[in-house]
């Protein structure tokens, strides 16, 4: 079945590697990629792969012997054999870790095995993540697990099917191999076993890809493994604009600094309208570092991301960010900041002085103007572009925030409102709507306090007496959030179920009514409203999904597969290829999917913890108790 790949491995010839036969981890100068060898592991087998993912390189399903070619997928995809026309390299990239300069990292898990050409003649990069040591495995053992294997796998595909641009995940292979692993840093190591995941994209080439040519950093003292090496970093954009911006190439052949001038501001307007997208879907990324960062406008490296659930502007998805750097609100200038560091490292083929004019042009305006376009979609707003229409998105989000209310399941029900709806209807919708947001119980879990209140007390008296001490083991964020959760508890040990609902009400009708009036507008100038409706309609169900990969949804699937039965990540993932109700056979992978997930979910969760949860309901209670690193 995979003797149909055709390789062809540019990105090996025309970048160099290095020659050197040592083994294990090494800093690697003068080099892009080293040659690796996959690490055997114990009985692989195949967990889930997507088809769609999978057509990207030629393969189709396998009509004739579907068993035979599961185990020649896990045979090949675990790196047990290696393909006729592979070359597994690693790719050597430095990169800004939370802000500080870590030097050089590289591929310390995932393995390039070569490059190839689609049905259509275009190029695919394909990666084999967890398939053992390579000489920027550092003090780690070159494997990744089943929990972050799976999540990696489905959200590559999930985010594909939103929309949203993104490197692909065609299999999941895992094995009897096993690993040790603290998941939560807190001495409770355990056994895992270890997976791969076939990973499939244009290139995995990033912003810290250009720099490893960056001298001693003033803060770190760290550097990259290639510095003065100008030479492989004119090598590095002739390959990336001529393989991946080819118009940009041919329209400014003949002036380097133009032609990566005209790369920057493409890339810069990308990764505006790549962010732009996760905010109107309410994704987090987790781990924004500049080598997590694609040179072609990719989602890509999925560790600690995270779906929001309820809408919080501050909401951090990865526990390890204790200082919310990357939280969901703080996304679009943190790609802002990474590009700057890519400015950096393109120094001297760009001068800084036009990367910088460029970035402080484009950035912000790409950003908002798709951003709003994306937002109006989403809310129906498909006849007119007012300039109102931001402050209305910004009345929404408000909205959602005092209401505690659930950003995709809101968005969602919108389509259901319309200009003229009736009283009693009215009523049904406020209800729908305000059931879509946080009960008492679900607040009372959100803003528990999280410190002992000693520890809170001699922090405030340290930050008072020693701020130089202070600065070391808190910040006053921290402080501050720690002691509006005090407040807002006590306030919710007053509340009943009653007031919430009547205070949430109260706030959707303010909301509603000005969405009414914006919608009115539309219908001014129009002649036929229902025709208008329809489209409006259509527009948002295609803009808002119903499925999205909560949390939740991913540990059911995980805990279900750790247990041997791997039916829940391929029901998820059927799922997640029909992440809007319009989609082309919706109804019935919906009724399936349901029923054998819930039949997964109890052969591993006892039924009082984890009773069956429709796969678009906002996150049961036990979920909110869900942490990933």
């Amino acid at each position: 079945w995979l003797g149909a790949l055709r390789f062809d491995n540019l990105a090996l010839r025309s970048l160099p590697v290095d020659a050197s036969e040592e083994g294990g981890p090494r800093t690697v100068p003068g080099a892009c990629f080293a040659r690796v060898r996959p690490s055997p592991l114990q009985n692989p087998r195949l967990v889930a792969m997507s088809l769609p993912a999978l057509a990207l390189l030629g393969l189709e399903a396998p009509a004739a012997d579907p068993a035979a070619a599961e185990a020649e997928a896990a045979l090949f995809f675990s790196g047990n054999r290696v393909l006729a026309g592979a070359e597994p390299a690693a790719h050597c990239y430095c990169g800004h870790q939370f802000g500080s300069f870590a030097g050089q990292l590289g591929d310390g898990a995932a393995m390039y095995l070569g490059e190839v050409l689609g049905p259509r003649g275009e190029r695919w990069e394909i990666q084999l993540k967890g398939a053992g040591i390579t000489p920027f495995s550092r003090q780690a053992d070159g494997r990744k697990v089943l929990r972050s294997s799976i999540r990696e796998f489905l959200c590559s595909e999930a985010m594909f099917h939103l929309g949203i641009p993104t490197t692909r995940a065609g299999t999941c292979v895992t094995s009897d191999s096993k690993v040790v692993r603290d998941i939560f840093y807190d001495g409770n190591p355990k056994n895992e076993r270890c997976t791969v995941v076939l990973r499939i994209a244009s290139t995995f080439i990033r912003f810290g890809s250009f720099e490893i040519f960056k001298p001693p950093d003033e803060y770190t003292g760290r550097k990259g493994p290639s510095v003065n090496r100008n030479d492989i970093r004119i090598q590095m954009l002739d390959y990336v604009i001529s393989t991946f911006y080819p118009e940009i190439q041919e329209a400014y052949s003949d002036n380097t600094i133009q032609r990566n001038a005209a790369f920057f501001k493409e890339i810069t307007k990308r990764t505006a309208r790549l962010v732009a997208e996760w905010q109107c879907v309410g994704f987090c990324h987790g781990v924004l570092n500049t080598d997590n960062m694609s040179i072609v406008g990719l989602t890509i490296d999925y560790g600690p991301f995270g779906f929001m659930d309820r809408y919080d502007p501050e909401h951090i998805c990865n526990g390890s960010d204790n200082t919310g750097r990357y939280a969901y609100n703080k996304q679009p200038e943190i790609c802002k900041w990474n590009l700057g560091k890519l400015a950096e490292a393109l120094v001297p083929e760009l001068p800084l002085e036009i990367s910088q004019l460029i970035l402080e042009e484009e950035y912000d305006a790409e950003f908002e103007k798709h951003y709003l376009q994306k937002m109006r979609k989403k809310l129906g707003l498909i006849q007119l572009e007012l300039e109102e229409d931001s402050k209305l998105v910004s009345e929404l989000l408000e909205t959602m925030h005092l209401t505690a209310g659930d950003f995709t399941n809101i968005f969602y029900l919108l389509s259901s409102f319309s200009v003229d709806i009736d009283p009693s209807k009215f009523e049904d919708f406020l209800e729908e709507l305000t059931s879509q947001c946080a009960s008492v119980e679900e607040l009372k879990i959100v803003f528990k306090p999280q410190m002992d209140p000693r520890q809170l007390s001699m922090m405030l008296m340290l930050a008072q007496s020693n701020p130089q001490l202070f600065a070391l083991i808190g910040t006053k964020a921290n402080i501050n959030k720690e002691l509006e959760r005090i407040e807002q508890f006590s306030k919710l040990q007053q509340l009943t179920a009653d007031d919430l609902l009547s205070r949430n009400k109260r706030h959707w009708k303010e909301w509603l009514e000005k969405y009414r009036v914006r919608l009115q507008k539309e219908i001014e100038n129009i002649g036929n409203a229902d025709t208008w409706n329809t489209e409006r309609v259509k527009v948002m169900n295609s803009n808002n999904p119903k499925y999205i990969l909560r949390n939740y949804i991913a540990q059911n699937a995980i805990e279900a597969a750790e247990n041997g039965d791997f039916s829940e990540v391929r029901n998820v993932l059927k799922l997640l290829e029909h992440p809007f109700q319009e989609a082309e056979g919706f109804q019935e992978v919906k009724e399936d999917a349901e029923e054998e997930g819930a039949t997964a979910a109890a052969a591993v969760c006892s039924q009082e913890t984890r009773s069956r949860q429709p796969y678009c309901s906002k996150p049961p209670l036990w979920a909110s108790e869900l942490c990933v690193t």
